[in-house]
């Protein structure tokens, strides 16, 4: 079950409100999510948008200088954009810190020929466009995994299943996770579990999902979720601090995304954008400082997942062929 102090949170400007009669219903406790993490704890942290060894070393130092403890640490720009030695530098600082690393796999939709993503409709998005695109994410993947990322942050479903079947059948380790963007993120809770079931480890929703929509997905699935506290403008740039102990108590066990609004686009990352991404960089950790000071002044801090840990536990999965 959820710890109790995440149930028993004191709300934001309860007591003030209270003393004017404009006290809020009571919580129900049907609302809050049965699940947690293997190993115990509701909720993990997350730094999204590293995108290289020099933007990682500024994670890195400001965490330790605020005293912001991390669970994963995410890349955006993809496998194919980063060197095989910049990688192994990515993978060898995280490891000596226990946390995960995290990269995305191959090329996507927005950045091939193909005109429909640049339509009003937006087409596709994100997903692999035909076969070589497929085959471009799993080169990535096999890649990063030999290199020694153990976490793959996938935006198709058909990339999802492949790399689910993969690591069944040994191409790629057993204990890799998958991620699935935010790009592609479930709104409801039948395709939340269709992504769970198609390999998905750890499912990134739109942040624009309400407190009532994150119950309705606990409902039917233990599946590990991101979201974005603060979203990056092209995400929608919602800024959800206040709502953090709920998003914990209906969400668990969840990630909880440190990203940047009001910050330019930096994907794919290249030396042009240094500066913004580095400086980009710092502020998502001080912002994860704001946000955990704010649980620990409502009295939610506590049932945070032991760091090192990343496994999501035993989770649904379609029957793959034979």
């Amino acid at each position: 079950m959820t710890d109790a102090s995440a149930t028993a949170a004191r709300r934001p400007g309860e007591q003030a409100l209270t003393t004017l009669g404009l006290g809020a219903p009571a919580l129900d406790p049907a609302d809050a999510s049965p699940h947690t993490f293997p190993g115990g704890g509701s909720w993990r942290t997350e730094v999204p948008s590293c995108e290289g060894p020099e933007a990682l070393a500024v994670v890195l130092k400001e965490a330790s200088r605020l005293d912001v403890p991390i669970h994963r640490i995410s890349q955006g720009s993809g496998v194919w954009m980063l060197t095989d030695s910049e990688i192994t530098e990515m993978v060898e600082a995280t490891d000596e810190r226990d946390i995960e690393l995290c990269l995305f796999t191959g090329p996507r939709g927005t950045w091939d020929i193909g005109g429909s993503t640049r339509t009003d409709s937006r087409g596709g998005g994100l997903r692999a466009r035909g076969h070589d695109a497929v085959a471009g994410c799993v080169e990535d993947a096999v890649r990063a995994t030999e290199l020694g990322v153990k976490c793959l942050l996938v935006a198709d479903e058909g990339v999802l299943w492949t790399l689910h079947r993969a690591r069944l059948a040994g191409i790629i380790p057993a204990d890799t996770t998958l991620k699935v963007s935010a790009l592609i993120g479930p709104v409801n809770p039948a395709a939340y579990a269709v992504y769970e079931n198609l390999g998905g480890d750890s499912i990134n929703v739109p942040s624009d999902l309400t407190l009532d929509h994150l119950t309705e997905i606990r409902r039917v699935s233990a599946a590990p979720m991101d979201m974005y506290i603060e979203a990056p403008d092209d995400l929608g740039g919602y800024v959800r601090m206040y709502e953090v102990a709920e998003l914990i108590r209906r969400g668990a066990p969840i990630y909880l995304k440190f990203g940047l609004s009001k910050a330019p686009g930096i994907y794919p990352y290249g030396h042009h954008m240094r500066d913004v991404t580095l400086n980009s960089a710092r502020e998502r950790v001080r912002r994860g400082r704001l946000a955990l000071d704010l649980l620990a002044r409502h009295g939610a801090d506590g049932d945070m997942a032991p760091l090192g840990s990343r496994l999501p536990g035993d989770l649904r999965r379609f029957e793959t062929p034979s």
